[in-house]
């Protein structure tokens, strides 16, 4: 019970990532939004991983190739991406594609690692992309041959491609979540700190500026993180993967409740991302399955 409910928050917190975000973007840049989100939380998240999960911390760093990679892929990379897209595109639109991610992850599982899937995994990934197709064209599917698609949701399906490629490497990492995420967390800091220093990077100069990084910290950054490695000690991969589709759902509702409309196709679209989802989540899973490290996508 317990672990269904930090799973719950956890994908909360991500929805509000993607809404707080698009307001944020408005006056700061992708890269403010990246650099400071993952600077002030490198320090917190690296105590938390060495009080909570104890590593051997030089067993750890031989391993700093392929986290620096990882750190490079899904903090920086995919965020840089997320932050940018929500610059030309909406919450809504934004968490739809994100939605699409499991099945991706299957796709890419197929072609990159030669694995297979079932039948219903192949009717699950095809809904899925038409969904998320309905999505991008409005209901128009025949823009998808022209390429007339908003530059921010084709940035989303980069985000979505890079954050494929991160699980697929993070699968077989063998350093524990926690530990994993803050050492990427602390090389993103670093990596970023050059283009924050020669772009000019600046700190919140407005109270809504202020707040919005602060919740971007606290809760997307922190407290998910917490709430969804805490839940993966005693819920499988597959399972907790399946509780990603609830960030449509909030991002969805929290969007109607500050009264923004969702669109048919949007409605229609999204229905058959989760439903896709969920085709490919236990009876679709590729063979062998490896276990995930997390399929965060926020």
């Amino acid at each position: 019970m317990k672990a269904s409910l930090y799973l719950v928050l956890a994908t909360l917190f991500w929805s509000g990532n993607f809404i707080v975000g698009q307001a944020a973007v408005a006056s700061m840049t992708a890269l403010d939004l990246t650099f400071w989100r993952w600077t002030p939380a490198a320090v917190p998240l690296l105590l938390l991983a060495h009080f909570v999960e104890k590593p051997d911390w030089r067993v750890v760093l031989r391993r700093w190739p392929v986290l620096l990679l990882l750190s490079v892929l899904g903090m920086s990379g995919y965020t840089l991406l997320l932050y940018g897209a929500l610059g030309h595109t909406s919450a809504v639109n934004a968490a739809l594609i994100t939605a699409a991610n499991p099945a991706l992850i299957v796709v890419m599982a197929i072609v990159l690692l030669g694995e297979r899937t079932t039948r219903l995994g192949c009717l699950g990934i095809c809904l899925g992309l038409l969904g998320v197709l309905l999505v991008l064209t409005r209901g128009e599917l025949q823009r998808a041959l022209s390429f007339a698609l908003n530059l921010g949701e084709v940035m989303m399906i980069g985000a979505i491609i890079v954050w494929g490629l991160y699980t697929i490497i993070a699968r077989r990492l063998g350093v524990p979540a926690i530990t994993a995420t803050a050492v990427q967390v602390a090389m993103a800091t670093v990596t970023l700190a050059p283009f924050a220093l020669a772009l000019d990077v600046r700190l919140p100069e407005t109270p809504s500026e202020a707040w919005s990084l602060a919740y971007i910290v606290v809760f997307p950054s922190l407290g998910a993180y917490l709430f969804w490695n805490i839940a993966l000690k005693t819920t499988p991969p597959g399972t907790a993967g399946n509780y990603l589709n609830l960030i449509v759902v909030f991002t969805a509702v929290v969007t109607l409740a500050l009264g923004t409309p969702l669109t048919l196709v949007q409605i229609v679209g999204g229905l058959l991302v989760i439903a896709g989802v969920l085709l490919t989540g236990r009876n679709g899973q590729p063979k062998p399955a490896a276990a995930a490290t997390s399929s965060r996508a926020a």
